[in-house]
């Protein structure tokens, strides 16, 4: 008897769009976090419409730079870290993975003191209450999920971003100051729009996006079944692939950098609100001037993407440590299987927890964390423009001219603008 053959299953054009994609969104998107989210907050508060042209330079640093750490790693079937243990000596490696440790725990603190803040302005709850559960929530989600349920879960959490654009058409945006303003910089020379400036470059691009976008092209690999040998190298496919998949997710970061710094600048700094320090104060200012509609959108965002950045941030320390140590470990292991994995991930989020509770200044570790990673990125950037340029490492997949030129440019201006913050 005749068999009909199946039908095949419609997948909706939005699953097809978000199945093809991967580290690259979500490396992208977790770059919005609430401390990235506050430094946006106060660049449009305090300098208005003026700082809008970024948007425009730091995307393409941003595509080239996560291009080459994506390549790096899909290439040699390791991390960052890894790569960098084979290649450089000791004091090479520990100084990159304990500057980025130190940046990301600082980091981490803020994003769960920013979220908690965030979740008591709806609820009325103690924000010190919502802190130790957000941090159990996220512990519980990385130790015990498999890399590709949480892969999973990041891609639809990344749709959050949209509060953060729909804002905008609450506020009274001057459409043509904006343009202006976008498409003609008019930089100062003083210290407060350096320091902006510096901590704007490195909340977008930082130094855990690199060891993230780096490691988890292996854990995309690692899903599949691939050993070491087997994840060596890459298809003409796979470059294509990565290069449309971090294309999106750099677009997605620096599109909603945009509109937070539009949204602010339309509200608060137009009407003299100049002194928001952080996403939380945004939000509130937001109520009177734009509307109960944005003031929730705003808020529900900030706890949406801390969701997405605090585990990134985490999981970026693992990796690092891990790979720097030669330890088993991965995400898409079970804890008892990566017990060293494990651990660093969950000391992270214990110090970012403790951090909370230490009676620190949690205004300033938003801003000086993204200064921070502005000044710790650079020297990061030409260890991986010098390893992805290495034949003996990258084989006939160095990276390419366009990726070197903008890294190399990337490299240059994130020195400059560091060095230009301290003389001024």
């Amino acid at each position: 008897m005749a068999t009909n053959p199946p039908v095949p299953i419609k997948q909706n054009r939005i699953e097809l769009f978000f199945a093809d994609l991967g580290p690259g969104l979500i490396t992208g998107c977790a770059d919005d976090d609430p401390s990235g989210i506050s430094t946006y907050s106060m660049t449009g508060a305090v300098f208005g419409y003026g700082l809008l042209w970024t948007a425009l330079l730091s995307f393409p640093l941003m595509v080239a730079v996560q291009m080459m750490c994506g390549r790096l790693g899909m290439v040699t079937g390791r991390g960052l870290a890894g790569v960098v243990r084979r290649r450089y000596p000791k004091w090479i490696l520990w100084s990159a993975c304990g500057l980025l440790i130190v940046a990301n725990v600082v980091n981490i603190a803020a994003d769960l003191g920013g979220m908690a803040d965030a979740t008591q302005m709806i609820t009325g709850v103690n924000a010190l209450v919502w802190t130790p559960l957000y941090t159990a929530l996220i512990v519980g989600f990385l130790f015990w999920s498999s890399y590709r349920q949480i892969a999973r879960i990041f891609k639809w959490i990344t749709l959050v971003l949209l509060a953060y654009v729909v804002t905008a058409f609450f506020a009274h945006v001057d459409w043509r100051h904006a343009l202006l303003a976008t498409l003609v910089p008019r930089p100062v020379w003083s210290h407060d729009y350096l320091e902006v400036l510096v901590g704007i470059l490195g909340t977008t691009i930082s130094p855990y996006l690199f060891f993230w976008q780096a490691s988890e092209e292996v854990e995309e690999e690692r899903a599949m079944g691939r050993s070491l040998a087997q994840r060596k190298g890459a298809t003409d496919a796979e470059i294509r692939a990565l290069r449309v998949d971090v294309l999106i997710g750099m677009f997605a970061s620096n599109f909603v950098m945009y509109f937070i710094i539009l949204t602010t600048a339309a509200t608060l700094h137009a009407h003299g609100v100049v002194k928001i320090q952080t996403a939380k104060q945004a939000a509130e200012a937001l109520r009177p001037l734009a509307g109960n509609a944005a003031y929730l959108l705003f808020t529900l965002g900030l706890i949406g993407t801390g969701m997405l950045g605090v585990p990134v941030l985490a999981g970026s320390c693992a990796y690092a440590i891990s790979e720097a140590a030669a330890w088993r470990g991965s995400l898409e292991k079970k804890p008892r299987g990566a017990r060293k994995f494990y651990t660093v991930l969950g000391v992270a989020m214990a110090l970012g927890l403790v951090i909370n509770y230490a009676g620190l200044d949690a205004v300033k570790m938003l801003f000086w964390s993204a200064v921070t990673n502005g000044v710790l990125a650079p020297p990061l950037i030409l260890l991986i423009l010098l390893l992805t340029s290495d034949p003996n490492i990258m084989g006939d997949r160095v990276s390419s001219r366009t990726e070197r030129t903008l890294g190399w440019v990337t490299f240059v201006l994130m020195t400059g603008a560091a060095v230009a913050m301290f003389v001024a």
